[in-house]
């Protein structure tokens, strides 16, 4: 066994095809899965299955894909510390901040007690510039809304769902109820966020809202970020849908309401390369996911 054969094993089993792991690790797919069988030969059990359209992992698949993971980054980080690069390593981290209410602080500050002397470079940034920096191998991780999760050299796993919300001036008439009812916001015009730097919020919204039989009314003027679009909304006793996380960094001057029935969550994504310089973004993807799942412990389930 090399450490080629667990290098093709663990992209097939990130990206869930063999076509394009074998894209990303520049080689043919009859290559990737003929070392990927050989593995399967020398161990002697069944690590993927596959499907005309699909693989998918075994048990015994998913028990050694956490195992591969494990040895190429200790071997990764063996290697960097013999090159004594590692001190000057960077992991370049590209998020938007609403999705990571809560958990991210406590994610930078374990990996950073658990890693050391990795460097990290935090961007806070719109889905769009995210999508065009991950594109461009500006940066080595993403958390993002679902549909920003289209870089092909990226591994996409949904980390969390968050409701949306309706977000507005306490003299809004809206403010009077207790939850809102979707069909409601037929007669509100609600304030966007900039259709250049959040191109998918407005289709997005209408897309939602149609399910209810709504044709949502968005004014003519926007705002480039969540802080300028709460300051939009004081400004002008408005009203504009945002997530539920965007509720603790508001302002007091404004209120949320949630809406009965609820709309369909917004799925959150974290991508990362599988392949290339991997193992600290996969540690801290890890961390985010257990953080997640902590967070989603500790929070009481509305009723």
């Amino acid at each position: 066994m090399e450490l080629r054969h667990l290098r093709y094993f663990v992209a097939v089993a990130s990206y869930g095809s063999f076509s394009q792991a074998a894209a990303v690790l520049r080689l043919t797919q009859p290559t990737v899965s003929r070392q990927v069988q050989d593995l399967e030969d020398e161990l002697g059990v069944l690590l993927v299955k596959r499907t005309a359209n699909a693989v998918t992992l075994t048990k015994a698949g998913e028990d050694f894909y956490e195992e591969a993971r494990e040895i190429l980054s200790q071997v990764d980080q063996s290697v960097e510390r013999v090159r004594g690069g590692q001190q000057d390593r960077a992991l370049r981290i590209g998020y938007v901040p609403s999705l990571a209410v809560g958990v991210m602080p406590r994610a930078i500050e374990r990996f950073q007690t658990e890693h050391p002397r990795i460097r990290l470079e935090l961007s806070d940034l719109a889905p769009a510039e995210i999508n065009r920096r991950a594109a461009n191998k500006q940066i080595d991780l993403a958390i993002t809304i679902g549909a920003c999760a289209t870089v092909e050299e990226f591994a996409w796993r949904e980390m969390s769902r968050i409701s949306i919300v309706l977000i507005l001036s306490p003299r809004h008439p809206l403010a009077k109820r207790k939850t809102v009812d979707p069909k409601a916001l037929q007669s509100v015009t609600l304030i966007p966020l900039d259709r250049v730097a959040y191109p998918e919020y407005i289709p997005h919204l209408r897309k939602m809202l149609a399910a209810f039989g709504v044709k949502p009314r968005f004014s003519a003027h926007s705002a480039d970020g969540i802080l300028a679009l709460f300051t939009a909304v004081e400004a002008g006793n408005g009203a504009t849908l945002l997530l539920e996380t965007t509720a603790s960094l508001m302002p007091c001057s404004l209120v949320f309401r949630q809406f009965r029935p609820a709309l369909k969550p917004v799925t959150v994504h974290v991508g990362y390369s599988a392949v290339k310089a991997s193992s600290h973004a996969q540690a801290f993807a890890d961390i985010l996911f257990e953080e997640t799942r902590k967070l989603k412990e500790r929070t009481p389930t509305p009723t």
